[in-house]
């Protein structure tokens, strides 16, 4: 009978530790594929790229400006990982992803969809208000495993040059992660191309707003590690000290840690954007 009362003591214990281990959560703008980047350009990093994911352990990872021989470089590199997402010009393979990769011994793909920020979110190819090019959103619901949770993960990124587009971008988004998620809890990554006073950022985190979303970086259980500025431009130090990629939350998370990741290679990053990462635990 002793025996029997130890073992479940200690079943009880190994199942609270278990449903403690963190989610390695990890945002990524890889820059698209393009020949002008010379001795920056994809097939001299796409080596990089993979090993931050690998080596940071990230369980769910959304990367912006995938082009298709990109995300068919990354299906290869990260064994253990799927991937979903669509191009945002046809909805199919062309054009940029927004997509996300996530690593199958953790988390169980429920649910799965992209839409277009835009007046016509569910017309492929749509540009929305003043925004210079087709810009979407690629979100999953998952189940976790370990843990037996459920949570969605929206991956985006923002345009460019519309303000407007930015503001508005926001503004659904917010209304679509509700629409979606209801009161499940989500994570939104992505390069939102703006800073945390500009617009959008001020959009997506008002606290009046019942359905703003908490950047990860600010509830933090340790202090942030790396550049505060997530944009490097392939320079030596990051173009601006403030972020423009982000780890946003909704509902109940801890975060044990946040950092941006500025590893280099002989002088050369993985991207012209540092990677962003996110220790949570949803609660």
């Amino acid at each position: 009978m002793r025996n029997i009362w130890l073992t479940g003591v200690l079943c009880l214990i190994m199942g609270a530790a278990v449903a403690q281990t963190p989610l390695q959560v990890m945002t990524f703008n890889i820059r698209m594929n393009t020949p002008n980047d010379s001795l920056n350009a994809w097939p001299y990093r796409k080596d990089k790229v993979a090993s931050e994911v690998l080596f940071h352990h990230a369980a769910i990872l959304g990367v912006q400006e995938a082009l298709f021989d990109q995300m068919e470089d990354l299906r290869q590199l990260l064994p253990g990982y799927k991937s979903i997402g669509t191009g945002r010009e046809d909805g199919k393979n062309k054009g940029e992803f927004s997509a996300i990769f996530y690593d199958t011994t953790r988390l169980q793909l429920l649910k799965t969809q992209t839409f277009w920020l835009s007046e016509t979110p569910a017309v492929a190819g749509s540009k929305g208000w003043d925004a210079a090019i087709t810009r979407i959103v690629t979100w999953g619901q998952f189940r976790d495993k370990q843990t037996k949770k459920i949570f969605y993960h929206f991956n985006t990124h923002f345009d460019h040059m519309g303000k407007v587009a930015r503001r508005e971008s926001a503004r659904f988004l917010l209304q679509q992660v509700h629409n979606i998620a209801g009161t499940t809890a989500a994570i939104i990554t992505g390069d939102f191309n703006a800073t945390p006073d500009d617009e959008p950022i001020q959009v997506v985190m008002d606290n009046k707003n019942p359905l703003h979303f908490t950047d990860s970086k600010s509830i933090s259980l340790t202090p942030h590690y790396g550049p505060t500025g997530t944009f490097n431009g392939w320079h030596s130090a990051e173009v601006d000290d403030q972020p423009i990629d982000y780890i946003f939350l909704k509902g109940k998370f801890k975060v044990l840690q946040h950092a941006s990741i500025s590893q280099t290679w002989g002088g050369r990053f993985a991207s012209d954007h540092f990677a962003v990462l996110s220790s949570i635990v949803q609660q």
